[in-house]
């Protein structure tokens, strides 16, 4: 086949989702056939997915809901705020939280098997960025009430497990721990490894006070307490209500809370910092 029509580039980026130019030349390798275009498409998607793999993904959505009784909460990334908010991502995100929730999936590359693989390839090579469905959560089956917290950007959300209480407590204090960023629940649950590394910093940072050493005993364990009180849910103040702590909360609502996650878009990832100077100097010499 020697011209490839427009009509049948259309059809096969309505098909793929694919970009104009790579429909076109899909269609010219396959000489028209459409079945064979599409195959070299998912060909040529997966290596510039691959490629785009090493790509820092630190931007993107959270997802959460609650389905029978149950939180599901996944994090989806991208590399710019302008393609999180992108309607194709948006409705693979859709998808891949519909997926999450209606099934029983234990890891993220358990869930990715199969459609949604295809899918974020085909969205990678669309919008030009890497995609990765970073993380999942779900909720103790054995709560009484689960409440979720998606903050208006969808960065940020959270859910919370309670036994005893009601469905307002729970949202409320989801929506608590997704502002304050609690380290555990009460200060019995916060690690030892941890209090002893902070001990050993407010030390150093009193060493050289010129104050008593049992002043600076009483300083650094002022501080430990200090620390312990602001990391500890049932320790801190409402963010509601900053004259009733957390416990106080939990006590009048006759809960306690079991379980609880929080979601922040990109926490923990390093972002690669790209010289683009050297980047279009390295290109040229490439040329």
């Amino acid at each position: 086949m020697s011209e490839i029509s427009a009509s049948l580039v259309k059809e096969l980026r309505e098909r793929t989702g694919m970009g104009m130019m790579d429909c076109k030349q899909a269609l010219v390798t396959a000489k028209g056939d459409i079945s064979l275009a599409i195959e070299e498409l998912r060909k040529s998607s997966g290596i510039k997915a691959s490629k785009k793999a090493g790509r820092s993904a630190a931007d993107g959505v959270i997802r959460v809901e609650i389905n029978n009784s149950k939180a599901f909460m996944v994090e989806i990334n991208c590399e710019t705020d302008f393609v999180a908010k992108d309607e194709s991502f948006m409705e693979f995100s859709d998808e891949v939280l519909n997926t999450l929730s209606s099934g029983d999936f234990h890891e993220v590359e358990q869930l990715m098997k199969g459609d949604l693989q295809d899918k974020r390839e085909k969205l990678i090579q669309k919008l030009g960025e890497n995609i990765v469905v970073r993380r999942m959560f779900q909720s103790d089956d054995s709560a009484d009430h689960t409440g979720v917290y998606l903050h208006s950007n969808k960065k940020i959300a959270c859910v919370t497990s309670l036994r005893g209480g009601n469905d307002e407590a729970a949202k409320d204090i989801a929506m608590h721990i997704a502002a304050t960023d609690p380290l555990a629940i009460s200060p019995n649950d916060i690690p030892i490894e941890i209090l002893e590394k902070e001990k050993e910093i407010f030390e150093a940072q009193s060493a050289d006070s010129g104050k008593p050493k049992d002043i600076v005993v009483k300083m650094v364990e002022g501080k430990v307490k200090k620390f312990v009180s602001e990391v500890s849910l049932t320790e801190q103040d409402f963010v509601k209500d900053p004259g009733v702590k957390i416990k106080s909360l939990l006590d009048k609502n006759n809960a306690q809370v079991i379980q609880f996650k929080r979601f922040e878009v990109g926490e923990g990832i390093e972002v690669e910092e790209t010289d683009f100077a050297a980047e279009v100097m390295s290109q040229i010499k490439k040329s």
